[in-house]
């Protein structure tokens, strides 16, 4: 017999019918370990009056003096270098040694409550304390605050990838990875707890970590209201699983975001702000249904969003146009978005993305009498500089896809059904310019796929007529300053030849402001460089906004 050593304790921490059984006898094939099953149950069972059919037995043949167990079983000496211990996170009740968390090694094991719930009355009716995700939560929060971030597996990327996961898990864990763990003989264990028989007739029968079932248990109705409370928090410890993988394929790494600050936002939907992963619509909402929606962008400069007003009047104007009922008011809107940049202090340098639309659906469909709940108001505010080089300026190419008609759908009517111009910009895209030049039916210059466009020539200058185009805001107030400076300006029928021997061309939008363009379809715009009429008119465009900015809707 070996002599007694002091060991590391490998803590594993789960809810109920997680494959933590399963892990606790892949764990036990090892050469190098000690494994414990839930040494913790009998002081759950005495300190929280659960009932159990074994509980008179536990209680009667385990200790359920937590603390005793704490010090002499969890940590105390042992024969092998480690020790598992498979714990379930609601028998972490209060008043036990701070060292259960402070020492030794933990990992947390999770399963969705869906592939859980259909199969856990078999002796425990179901219940959100008897799920247990919550107490995982807070086991993940409390390591995380000693400065322990605990690793994260999910048992149904250990069913997928059972090698791929558990060499992960060593890696992170410290110790190094053995192929014993991959399998097992079928059977009751040494290890086993007294409450094997109620809950390990099934994996009894496994000899390792079987795949995931291609088709899910239904799940009976009653537990809906369960389900719905578990996977929040299901959810926010998936997300933080060392490898995510998923039933129908492997998901894609994270990409990183244009602004990291960006990843902590809050985002008003509804009625309520919530944090940037959270910020979802339902797929019966209008928006998903047929891109039925309304949307403006503002900018925040100093404090204060700019020409708020003029934008909401557009975006009523939309709404009514597309005929949208229980639309908020002006003064909801504008409360909704002031809270929105106030929680997240955005008060410079700031960008929103402001959609209203037709609101959820009871049922899938086209009709608008489907909609009976209301608009879905969104303020998504994002920390965003210009989007486009206002400096040296930007590149175009004209694409082949054509502006919306008057007589398709009006382009004056703000809409979220943007695929004409997302057509244009792969375009764009593939040609590796900035933005692409979209044509009217008849081939004249309409706009960009996101901007509207002016050229000069011979000192004049000139932009399209807003026929087949948004007539922009931003575009609206550099003709008002073009004027101002005693510039001709004409707004008229431009073809594309026109663009490409112009002397000076600029675009215009609430993301970019007032953006010089140097080259269109190959061919170099004026000397190639930003020219005299396109810096005026930034400077004035900016001039003016700090002028106005005092005038205009204050943040705070």
């Amino acid at each position: 017999m070996e002599d007694k050593q002091e060991v590391e304790v490998i803590h594993s921490w789960s809810a109920p019918r997680s494959l933590s059984t399963s892990l606790m006898y892949s764990f036990s094939q090892r050469d190098d370990i000690e494994v414990l099953d839930e040494p913790l149950y009998a002081h759950f069972l005495r300190v929280t009056g659960a009932e159990r059919p074994y509980r008179d037995e536990v209680l009667l043949k385990m200790d359920s003096d937590g603390n005793r167990v704490v010090e002499e079983m969890i940590f105390g000496p042992g024969e092998k270098r480690y020790r598992f211990c498979k714990h379930i996170g609601k028998q972490r009740v209060p008043g036990l040694s701070s060292d259960l968390m402070k020492k030794g090694k933990h990992f947390i094991l999770i399963r969705n409550p869906l592939n859980i719930l259909p199969s856990f009355d078999k002796v425990v009716p179901p219940s959100f304390l008897e799920l247990g995700l919550a107490e995982l939560v807070s086991i993940y929060s409390e390591l995380s605050d000693l400065g322990t971030v605990p690793p994260i597996i999910d048992a149904e990327d250990l069913q997928q990838d059972p090698e791929a996961v558990l060499r992960g898990l060593c890696e992170d864990l410290g110790i190094p990875f053995q192929p014993a763990v991959l399998k097992w003989e079928a059977g009751p264990k040494p290890v086993d707890g007294l409450w094997a028989p109620w809950w390990y007739k099934s994996v009894h029968k496994s000899t390792c970590f079987k795949a995931v079932k291609e088709y899910p248990t239904p799940l009976p109705p009653s537990l809906y209201d369960l389900l719905e409370e578990s996977l929040p928090f299901y959810n926010m410890l998936r997300k933080k699983t060392r490898r995510t993988c998923s039933v129908i394929g492997p998901s894609l790494p994270l990409p990183p975001l244009p602004v990291p600050a960006n990843d902590k936002i809050l985002v008003w939907v509804g009625n309520e702000i919530v944090p940037r992963d959270s910020a979802k619509v339902s797929v019966f909402d209008s928006v998903v249904q047929g891109g039925d929606a309304v949307w403006e962008g503002l900018r925040v400069y100093s404090g204060r969003v700019f020409k708020l007003d003029e934008h909401l009047d557009r975006l009523s104007d939309s709404a009514k146009a597309l005929a949208f009922v229980n639309v908020p008011t002006r003064e909801e809107i504008k409360k909704a978005i002031f809270i929105t940049l106030i929680s997240n202090g955005m008060f410079e340098n700031a960008h929103i993305r402001l959609t209203l639309t037709r609101g959820k659906k009871v049922t899938s469909g086209m009709s608008p009498a489907f909609n009976l709940y209301g608009c879905t108001l969104i303020v998504l505010a994002e920390w965003k500089p210009p989007v486009y080089d206002n400096t040296s300026g930007v590149t175009l190419v004209t694409a082949t896809t054509r502006r919306n008609s008057p007589n398709n759908l009006d382009s004056k009517i703000h809409h979220n059904n943007l695929l004409n111009n997302i057509l244009a910009k792969v375009e764009g895209n593939l040609a590796k310019a900035d933005d692409a030049i979209m044509l009217d039916k008849d081939g004249y210059v309409s706009e960009t796929n996101a901007t509207n466009i002016f050229l000069v020539k011979k000192g004049n200058v000139l932009t399209p007529h807003a026929d087949y185009c948004l007539p922009g805001i931003t575009r609206a107030t550099v003709m008002e300053l073009v004027v101002k400076e005693n510039l001709v300006l004409q707004e008229r029928r431009i073809s594309l030849s026109e663009f490409h021997t112009a002397d000076e061309v600029w675009t215009t939008g609430t993301m970019g402001e007032l953006t010089p363009v140097i080259m269109i379809d190959g061919r170099v715009v004026g000397n190639g460089k930003v020219g005299p009429i396109t810096r005026a008119s930034a400077e004035c465009l900016q001039e003016h906004d700090s002028r106005i900015r005092c005038s205009h809707s204050h943040v705070y």
